[in-house]
């Protein structure tokens, strides 16, 4: 890898032409392109959340073979980045042990690290995102209780909810609004803050995401592309680099898992803007029919990350060479057809 003062000054806004070239070349395991593919990513993520939109795109044309390559507006908002800013990202990335309580709350501590301009810039993303339309329009929605859920007709949304949340432990707005000061966003991003924790295992539900590990960052990736929340852009970036430092060999395969979603979420019709304390009765497969929403479908296993740090040494290895097969036809540049 490149020096991290030369990464530093790498993240800037970038040519979408000369990002499909090197997009095409991480595909094929080149380093220096997934370089340039990261500082992309970081700079949307932490400087331009306004511009998201078309890096993912470009990767995902890159990677696919589905998408577009977009033109940048004559201006886009950006904050930047200083020392500060960069020695609380190494940081993070730096770290080896994390859960996933503590990979959340780590990359959320990353906001407050960022150009101060950045929550101006990030809210009027926001407003300006066609799937946020509703940030606009309804109040802060109240918690959700447990009560509500318990009764419903089982099969329903409400009673499938209630039993994820209860058989796992969950909480059913996934953090304390609270405690991470979400009071404190301006109203959109307030809005989209607060509804995301409590429609994200709902969303898993309905959109067909499991509550697998890689199938918590493919679903970041969806939110990503249905309303452009900005955590989940900051998300992926880290975990990107995370692959790109220490399994760089996966980056390819983690690449794919990301912009299969992330066209899913384009495909999806606005989830945000249902109102989902209506269809708690409902089930699941009428609720899909009702609002054409099909379900997430990946070339990769599901529980992909599960297996390969537990079960039995022949799974291991029948998914090892399975994945070692995916990632050559990568390299060569051929595009795998998942079903979304």
């Amino acid at each position: 890898m490149q020096s991290r003062s030369e990464f530093h000054n790498s993240v800037q806004q970038p040519d979408l032409q000369a990002l499909m070239v090197a997009a095409t070349a991480a595909k094929t395991g080149d380093a220096e392109g997934r370089e340039q593919l990261l500082a992309a990513v970081t700079w949307g993520a932490f400087c331009c959340p306004v511009a998201m939109g078309g890096i993912i795109d470009t990767i995902a044309l890159a990677w696919l073979g589905r998408g577009t390559v977009q033109n940048w507006p004559n201006v886009l908002p950006t904050g930047q980045l200083d020392e500060g800013f960069w020695n609380a990202f190494w940081t993070v990335i730096d770290e080896k042990s994390f859960d996933a309580i503590s990979i959340t709350e780590a990359v959320a501590s990353l906001g407050g690290a960022v150009d101060p301009q950045l929550l101006e810039i990030s809210e009027a993303a926001a407003r300006d995102h066609p799937g946020a339309a509703s940030a606009l329009m309804r109040p802060v929605p109240g918690r959700t209780q447990i009560e509500t859920l318990e009764g419903l007709p089982q099969g329903s949304l409400g009673h499938r909810l209630h039993q994820m949340v209860v058989d796992n432990g969950y909480d059913l707005e996934v953090l304390d609004r609270e405690a991470i000061q979400l009071s404190a966003l301006p109203q959109a991003l307030q809005y989209l803050n607060v509804r995301i924790l409590q429609m994200h295992d709902v969303w898993h539900l309905v959109a067909g995401y499991e509550t697998s590990g890689s199938h918590e960052i493919a679903i970041s990736a969806f939110q990503l592309a249905q309303f452009g929340h900005n955590y989940s852009a900051m998300f992926l970036a880290v975990v990107l680099m995370k692959s790109h430092q220490n399994q760089p060999q996966g980056f390819g395969l983690l690449m794919q898992l990301i912009t299969e979603a992330w066209l899913h979420g384009r495909e999806t019709p606005a989830l945000m803007d249902i109102e989902w304390e209506q269809e708690w009765p409902n089930s699941i497969e009428s609720i899909r029919k009702k609002y054409d929403i099909r379900p997430y479908a990946s070339v990769l296993p599901r529980n992909l990350l599960e297996i390969l740090s537990g079960t039995s040494f022949w799974q291991r290895l029948g998914l090892v060479i399975k994945m070692g097969w995916m990632a050559r036809r990568l390299r060569r540049g051929e595009y795998l057809q998942s079903a979304v």
